[in-house]
């Protein structure tokens, strides 16, 4: 089980003023010297359910998954992973979780097989367990004919793959997945979305933000929402539009996004009066 609770996160602004100028419409969340990218995000994902991460361009998503990573330490609230704080229990916590984004963390010299042994190892499997796994998700990632041939060489969907058995090799806890279809074929796209199920049936929790609604629809059990850095919903699928229609699902997030970003609009400029 994942869970997070009132994040946040700012970043510093070098020169406020040129920033403002650069933009067309002002973003309510420049607030003097500082961008709060996220205010409030909040979300739970339960072992067995996929959970959709959803937001429009800008709207805190980038920085919520960087966060639920471990490679950013956040402002406020806090990442629970069965129970243990991942910043403040560090390295223990984050070996629980598989990060997998679009693009690829590995050797383009070495085979896949070289590769998803090497890092194996680096979590601490055994010789056998290493060489067990390997196995397993070369079979669940179709991946047994490409086994033995360098990464340099294989398409980008290939490699997507191999990138997914990296993420999980060591049997994480919690799988979240970075929009892991973007520039992928409609069989690596498939092949993804069946390994993504067969973590959910297995009993994980995973955490999966994508773009395309039609894979939410398709995979997702609840659904969260980040506009303007603020959860703007977190719920059961079927709650967000009555139902699973993809249609109904895009003209609903349209039209939160749009109350959320006017939201966020008025919320600005309270808190600028407040600091005048």
């Amino acid at each position: 089980m994942i869970e997070i609770r009132g994040l946040s996160k700012r970043f510093a602004i070098h020169n406020p003023k040129e920033a403002a100028e650069q933009e067309g419409e002002p973003d309510p969340r420049q607030r003097g010297r500082f961008f709060h990218s996220v205010e409030s995000v909040h979300l739970t994902c339960e072992p067995g359910q996929v959970v959709g991460l959803v937001g429009p361009n800008g709207a805190g998503k980038t920085t919520t998954l960087r966060l639920l990573s471990g490679v950013l330490k956040p402002d406020g609230g806090s990442i629970l992973v069965e129970g243990e704080d991942l910043h403040r229990n560090g390295d223990s916590v984050r070996r629980k979780i598989g990060f997998i984004s679009a693009t690829t963390g590995l050797y383009e010299r070495l085979s896949v097989q070289e590769n998803l042994l090497y890092f194996a190892r680096l979590y601490g499997l055994d010789k056998r367990d290493s060489m067990a796994r390997v196995e397993e998700l070369c079979e669940q990632l179709d991946l047994g004919l490409f086994r033995h041939r360098r990464l340099m060489d294989l398409s980008s969907g290939m490699k997507q793959r191999a990138n997914i058995a990296r993420a999980v090799i060591h049997r994480p806890s919690v799988i979240i997945f970075d929009e892991p279809t973007t520039g992928l074929d409609i069989m690596s796209t498939e092949t993804v979305i069946d390994f993504i199920k067969m973590q959910r049936d297995a009993g994980l929790p995973v955490i999966f933000s994508t773009h395309h609604l039609e894979e939410v629809s398709l995979l997702c059990d609840r659904l969260s929402v980040i506009v303007q850095g603020h959860t703007r919903f977190d719920g059961p699928l079927e709650a967000f539009a009555g139902g699973r229609d993809t249609t109904a699902i895009r003209h609903r997030f349209m039209a939160l996004s749009q109350s959320g970003q006017d939201a966020a609009l008025e919320e600005g400029i309270d808190d600028c009066a407040d600091m005048a």
